[in-house]
């Protein structure tokens, strides 16, 4: 995932600077890469892992199935408490709200991947991607935020034709009342904490 609202996805996490050696020692030592988003119950987060599994991305099961808030983001890790209070004051002025998702979408041709599209809850995942991305977490963006689940990338057109194709008609509602911090460890991302909504 490169910066909200790129058309690439999570796997892409952001290059280091360049640093001298004994600086660059201690950022490697001391960086831990975070991200920020929000998880899909069950059983549509199985539902959409299967399928990106069924078409052969790589990714199905090192990358959670979600709706990025904040793409992959390095950080040194005497930041995490700075960072953890700030999601909670976001997650804290945020009321649970209802996501829809039905049928797909794609970047091509700008970016190879296939999504499913949401019907319903963009302007919630917009304010609430403002609130995230903001404070110890601001960051520039290279496009406007988009939300969407990726279910396939950076597999053959033929492939991405598929997963578009089987997905066409799919649907699903829930509530979303809490998002997760995901830290990227051995090649995965992996649930780090989550933070409830209105809990300030």
């Amino acid at each position: 995932m490169t910066p909200t609202g790129s058309t690439r996805c999570w796997p892409q996490v952001p290059p280091r600077r360049q640093r001298s050696p004994s600086r660059r020692w201690r950022w490697r030592t001391t960086a831990r890469v975070l991200g920020v988003a929000i998880a899909l119950p069950e059983p549509y987060g199985s539902e959409l892992t299967a399928v990106r599994e069924r078409v052969g991305d790589p990714e199905a099961h090192t990358v959670p199935t979600h709706v990025t808030l904040l793409p992959p983001t390095t950080v040194d890790h005497v930041l995490v408490p700075e960072i953890h209070d700030h999601l909670a004051a976001a997650a804290a002025k945020t009321d649970p709200f209802r996501i829809r998702l039905r049928g797909t979408g794609t970047f091509r041709p700008v970016s190879p991947v296939v999504f499913v599209a949401l019907a319903e809850g963009i302007a919630a995942c917009e304010m609430l991607e403002t609130r995230v991305r903001a404070g110890v977490l601001w960051r520039p963006v290279l496009f406007p935020y988009h939300p969407h689940v990726t279910v396939a990338h950076d597999l053959p057109a033929e492939v991405l034709d598929t997963a578009m194709e089987d997905l066409a008609g799919y649907a699903a509602t829930f509530t979303v009342d809490h998002f997760v911090v995901y830290e990227h460890l051995e090649g995965a991302w992996v649930p780090d904490r989550e933070f409830a909504f209105g809990a300030g």
